[in-house]
């Protein structure tokens, strides 16, 4: 069944029918999801809702756009509940350029600092890198190379960085962007990762895939993005689906 290993389904986008669409999502083949947190508010929703559900599991951590408040004291919390077995992750965590705030050392600092926490803990991590590639690859290097494994959440840089994660062991996210038609620098990465290297993520209710982009995302939609991958990797649908999940399991550490 399909795993999506990347959605936040306590985002105020889906508050009016959240449980009858999470409902929805096994019957629809939709095996797995790991909520993501972004926020220390989504760290307490994300912890809520995965324990609602016995198909959800939840990734704890601070999004580098919500950083500039972070204590150790949020640190604390996050360690604390990371031992639950519903916690399969450290993220999502990283560095984002693209807006001004919080200044780029704050991000550099709590970026570093998950990192030691999800070493601590013994989690993987989930890396979100948003026009930062040189920083985003230095500090994994120097703070996490040969440390433990990590998703680097909707990839969208090029074929040749994407070999230095592939080096490091890391697994690439990939969702709807994939489907996008100005997405050739994407395409041409993908081309280039193993299967065995990739897992399936919506980022709902984000970057939905054609044809539904601009449209509220959700899992469902996850069938458009195994049809253009099976498509770009010369492989079947059904290939596409059981890599990936068993790809997710291995890194969340979930049964197989």
């Amino acid at each position: 069944m399909i795993f999506d290993t990347h959605a936040h389904y306590d985002d105020e986008a889906f508050d009016e029918d959240r449980d009858s669409l999470l409902a929805s999502l096994p019957g629809a083949g939709i095996g797995h999801v790991v909520n993501v947190a972004a926020s220390m508010d989504s760290c307490h929703t994300t912890w809520e809702l995965i324990h609602r559900y016995d198909f959800m599991y939840g990734a704890l951590g601070v999004h580098p756009s919500e950083t500039a408040g972070l204590t150790e004291a949020d640190m604390e919390f996050i360690k604390a509940h990371a031992s639950d077995d519903k916690v399969v992750a450290i993220g999502e965590i990283g560095l984002d350029y693209y807006w001004p705030e919080p200044e780029k050392e704050i991000q550099k600092k709590w970026f570093v600092r998950q990192l030691a926490l999800a070493k601590e803990v013994k989690l993987p991590v989930i890396i979100h890198s948003r026009d930062a590639s040189k920083d985003t690859l230095d500090i994994l290097q120097r703070e996490y190379a040969g440390q433990g494994e990590g998703i680097i959440h909707c990839y969208s840089y090029s074929k040749e960085t994407a070999k230095d994660y592939l080096d490091m062991g890391f697994y690439f996210g990939i969702g709807g962007v994939i489907t996008f038609a100005n997405a050739k620098k994407l395409k041409e990465a993908v081309e280039m990762i193993p299967l065995s290297s990739i897992v399936l993520e919506t980022d709902c209710p984000y970057l939905s895939p054609v044809p539904n982009r601009g449209k509220r995302n959700s899992s469902l939609h996850l069938p458009y993005v195994v049809s253009a991958l099976a498509e770009l990797k010369g492989v079947s649908e059904e290939e596409v689906i059981g890599t990936t999940e068993e790809n997710a399991k291995k890194i969340y550490g979930l049964p197989l």
